[in-house]
């Protein structure tokens, strides 16, 4: 008889830029969850779009985002972060869901704790259980009997920023260091800033302005966040152009709108680039 052994690789994802995502089998919505002042429950809902049945386990952990926009798995805090987690309660932590099934898990803020003016922030894990398979016996005069047998078995996780706020709010973000690089395939590469005691969440839109004609997008970035472990990102943005277009006259104006769901959009920032000077 093989010794059996079963690896598991995991896979993470921390933002995407849609409201609804998936990742695996496993459908979200919504991808980020924020309590405003005296908001005590949120629901996120979950669909199994895969074929089979598939029980998938809730729990927090902590991510740090680095200066181009990586996460790193951390357990204590960076200075000037803090952890959502032990301010929220999560039920079910444990959810099975059919092919095609959907369920709500509910985010339930703690009562009666009084937190100092800021943004809190922890990331809700979604991790799918994979039974593990053995492997079939074969029966191959070349196999050795004592050999190890290794199954790969994917198991895929998933995880949603879930961000308390408290007290007032305050950011200011801005853009600088804007440089086009790659003339074949160009891309905007520039730096963003953030100060203040929340993170940014929004859109850049990148617009092209020719010396003569009207203007026309040439690029855009959806649903990037700057959280409060970082005071700048480093960002690329490919560059849409048309057929014998160069960018060596005009200017280029890239803008840094928030999605927070507000009534009228909140500019973070603009930047203009002069071409040919």
């Amino acid at each position: 008889m093989k010794n059996k052994l079963f690896f598991f690789t995991i896979a993470f994802i921390g933002y995407c830029s849609f409201q609804t995502f998936s990742q695996g089998d496993l459908l979200i919505n919504p991808h980020r969850v924020i309590f405003k002042a005296k908001q005590v429950k949120e629901v996120v809902d979950l669909m199994n779009t895969g074929a089979e049945t598939t029980t998938y386990t809730v729990s927090f952990v902590q991510r740090r985002m680095n200066e181009n926009g990586s996460f790193s798995v951390i357990t204590i805090p960076d200075p000037g972060q803090n952890f959502a987690d032990p301010y929220l309660r999560i039920y079910p932590r444990r959810v099975t869901l059919l092919p095609g099934e959907g369920q709500a898990v509910m985010i339930q803020r703690k009562r009666n704790r009084s937190l100092p003016e800021g943004e809190y922030r922890s990331h809700l894990y979604f991790r799918a259980e994979k039974k593990s398979v053995p492997l079939d016996n074969r029966n191959d005069e070349n196999t050795d009997s004592g050999a190890l047998g290794v199954s790969i078995v994917p198991v895929f996780g998933t995880s949603i920023p879930i961000i308390i706020r408290s007290g007032k709010s305050n950011v200011v973000s801005a853009l600088s260091d804007l440089k086009i690089v790659n003339s074949k395939n160009p891309k905007l590469t520039f730096t963003a800033s953030r100060v203040g005691n929340i993170s940014t969440f929004g859109d850049f839109t990148i617009e092209y302005f020719p010396l003569k004609g009207k203007s026309y997008n040439i690029g855009v970035q959806r649903g990037v966040a700057i959280y409060t472990t970082i005071e700048k990102r480093f960002i690329s943005i490919n560059l849409i152009t048309k057929p014998n277009f160069t960018l060596n006259e005009g200017s280029i104006k890239i803008r840094y709108t928030s999605r927070e769901g507000s009534k009228e959009d909140i500019i973070y920032g603009t930047a203009e680039l002069f071409l040919g000077s």
